[in-house]
């Protein structure tokens, strides 16, 4: 009899909702694996909500206290999708506990935050996940496996872009995501993050970075008044790096591209070949190379639907197509793996300290004007 992990979760809006959706479709991938999830409780600020949202998504039960979902000892698994100024009280605390811990990304909003984190969950002794989840689309994980045989070549550039236009109304109100103190450092921490992960999964660590940045929308309007309220996030920001492998790298994060919603994209090139991933179309990757007959070489498309992709065969016949919403899923079962197994997964929240690591150092680069090395 498989073995069931009763989840708690901090966090009921729009991630709360996809970490929700990743785990009732966990029990379509628990077949290999001997423990399987339990919706147990989930948390929020207002109760009225809450509760709703409890009895919409099949939560067992509801809180308003993180704390009291932390201290359940029937919660074996703490899912942490709420604001990033929430991250490190609620890890810590879990930690403390004994929990796992599966957090949203980023993984703080300061580097000193993460580093307590990691410090309080490598003395737990608990599993841990960074939501990073764009490592989980069969994709980006093809393109890995490309890079990792050679098939590339050795590797000289990494251009990475992730672009959304939902700030692009002037009077759109004031929410969170443009209050540093909560949000951390906006459009590059937000989505930035995202992309910095995946450079340093497809090929290597950062060695230093250059930027600059820019809050093209100074002010907003607060919801239901007439005052408004100074953004202190960034709406967009570019950055240029240097790799340990030698590569170059190129990037941008913007929040204000018309047309763009959700435009994730990247593309490596090496010397013998290239790939190109677009989260748009999240089932395909392009690919080059060099070693095709000359009068065949050009970028070809490759449909990632293979049972011999990764986690396809959990899913449907070659040529039916999984969404976003299937990376959740193979981020939970990652992480019920490794409870499984007793190894650490990952990206892990060491993998979310390097990446603030990176944040920092391009805010850095970006208010002095000048490149700044990444301390490993």
């Amino acid at each position: 009899m498989k073995k069931t992990l009763n989840v708690g979760l901090i966090g009921y809006n729009f991630m709360g909702r996809a970490h929700t959706h990743g785990l009732k479709n966990l029990y379509m991938m628990a077949d290999d694996l001997q423990v399987t999830p339990r919706l147990h409780t989930i948390c929020g600020r207002n109760e009225g909500e809450v509760e709703r949202v409890a009895g919409k998504l099949g939560w067992e039960k509801w809180s308003t206290s993180w704390e009291s979902v932390v201290d359940d000892p029937e919660i074996d698994i703490i899912d942490i999708a709420s604001p990033g100024n929430t991250h490190c009280e609620i890890a810590v605390a879990a930690a403390q506990k004994g929990k796992h811990i599966l957090c949203e990304k980023p993984l703080a909003t300061t580097l000193g935050e993460a580093e307590q984190m990691l410090a309080a969950v490598e003395s737990g002794g608990a599993m841990h996940l960074v939501n990073f989840n764009y490592r989980r689309v069969p994709a980006v994980m093809l393109a890995k496996r490309l890079i990792e045989e050679g098939r590339l070549g050795a590797i000289i550039s990494f251009k990475g872009f992730y672009q959304q236009d939902w700030t692009l109304d002037d009077e759109l109100p004031f929410i969170w995501r443009f209050d540093k103190a909560v949000a951390g450092a906006g459009s590059m921490a937000d989505k930035g993050s995202h992309i910095i992960d995946l450079a340093r999964y497809l090929i290597g660590e950062f060695e230093e970075v250059s930027a600059a940045m820019e809050i093209f929308v100074k002010e907003r309007p607060i919801a239901g008044g007439g005052q408004k309220r100074v953004v202190t996030t960034d709406d967009a920001a570019v950055f240029t790096a240097r790799f340990a492998c030698g590569a170059l790298g190129v990037f941008e994060t913007n929040r204000m591209s018309s047309g763009r919603k959700n435009g994730l994209w990247f593309e490596v090139n090496g010397t013998e070949g290239s790939v190109r991933f677009e989260l748009e179309r999240l089932n395909e990757l392009q690919v080059y190379s060099r070693r095709d007959p000359e009068d065949c070489q050009g970028f070809r498309q490759v449909l990632v639907t293979q049972a011999s992709h990764p986690y396809i065969r959990y899913w449907w016949p070659p040529g039916h197509l999984i969404g976003w919403e299937h990376t959740f899923t193979h981020q939970f079962y990652e992480l019920f793996r490794a409870i499984e197994t007793g190894q650490l997964p990952s990206p892990n929240f060491r993998d979310g300290l390097v990446c603030q690591k990176v944040i920092e150092a391009i805010n850095q680069a970006a208010v002095e004007k000048r490149w700044v090395t990444i301390d490993r």
